[in-house]
């Protein structure tokens, strides 16, 4: 029998996580996976994996896709009656054994192992955010003569200089990047594979919720964007979890045409989740020529 693993199933006990406060109007299934985070990701992914996958034999007509309870519990040595406890959110303290076990079973990237364990650990802060823009990361944003821009981990843009609204009138204070991306017909135009960049920007914020189940904006966010596009409600019920790195972006810009700027993003000390955004072309490439061109138009209209 599987004795050891069964009694490592378990981590002690440090205390009964509170009841989430939720806003007003949330979401029903956004509210479902707040009250059992870790149940619902484990139910979404075991769903994408399919028996063939783990060479396991079928027959007859399976009524749900991918893996059953019973399977995933078997693979990862642990009892039916426990990981059905996960499931349902009965057991709140699996062991680090048991979440990487489940992992493996899931074959599961180094992204959705981390989240698996955050989900598990049931972050929660009950103090504000500190969002606010310090004077000198914001005397450092408006010195640069690059795009940039500073946005939450929810992508609400704070702050961005002049060049990086030539760049797009969107990146302003008050704007969200996923919002625009999901319902703003300009933002699309401007980013041809804005499809790829929307799941990479949902991705990134499922796993921001993972750090702060009681962050009160983000919820409103994924609950207004769940109603207001199919797309994102699609992209969400995926539970795809993935980080947000430096690299190139193509756009096509409505003055200069085809644009390829290289991105990247740096946290700002002293805040919490704030981080500053660069675009910038090769140096000597027409595409620094073109951003030259754009920027200096942009930074002369006040």
């Amino acid at each position: 029998m599987r004795s050891e693993t069964r009694q490592r199933e378990s981590r002690p006990t440090e205390g009964l996580r509170g009841p989430t406060l939720l806003p007003p109007r949330t979401d029903p299934q956004i509210a479902r996976e707040l009250r059992n985070p870790l149940g619902v990701y484990l139910q979404a992914r075991r769903a994408q994996v399919s028996p063939e996958q783990k060479g396991l034999r079928t027959a007859g007509v399976r009524r749900v896709p991918g893996l059953r309870r019973e399977e995933v519990a078997l693979l990862a040595g642990i009892s039916v009656d426990y990981y059905l406890r996960l499931e349902r959110g009965r057991d709140r303290n699996p062991s680090a054994q048991v979440l990487d076990a489940i992992a493996r079973v899931l074959e599961f990237n180094d992204a959705q192992v981390a989240h698996l364990h955050a989900l598990a650990a049931g972050h929660a802060s009950s103090r504000l955010r500190a969002e606010a823009l310090p004077t000198g990361a914001e005397s450092l944003l408006h010195a640069l003569s690059v795009p940039a821009f500073v946005e939450t981990m929810r992508f609400d843009v704070v702050a961005a200089n002049a060049a990086a609204r030539a760049v797009s009138p969107r990146l302003a204070p008050g704007r969200n990047r996923l919002r625009d991306l999901l319902l703003d017909e300009d933002e699309r135009s401007l980013i041809p594979e804005w499809k790829r960049a929307t799941e990479c920007l949902v991705g990134n914020l499922r796993q921001s919720m993972a750090d702060d189940l009681t962050d009160t904006a983000l919820i409103r966010l994924v609950t207004e964007l769940s109603e207001a596009s199919p797309g994102f409600r699609e992209i969400w019920s995926r539970h795809d979890v993935q980080g947000q790195y430096g690299g190139p972006v193509t756009l096509e810009h409505p003055r200069v045409g085809t644009l390829t700027l290289n991105r990247e993003r740096m946290a700002i000390d002293g805040t919490d989740g704030l981080l500053l955004v660069t675009l910038h072309a090769d140096t000597g490439s027409r595409d620094a020529e073109k951003l030259a061109s754009l920027t200096a138009v942009g930074m002369s209209t006040p």
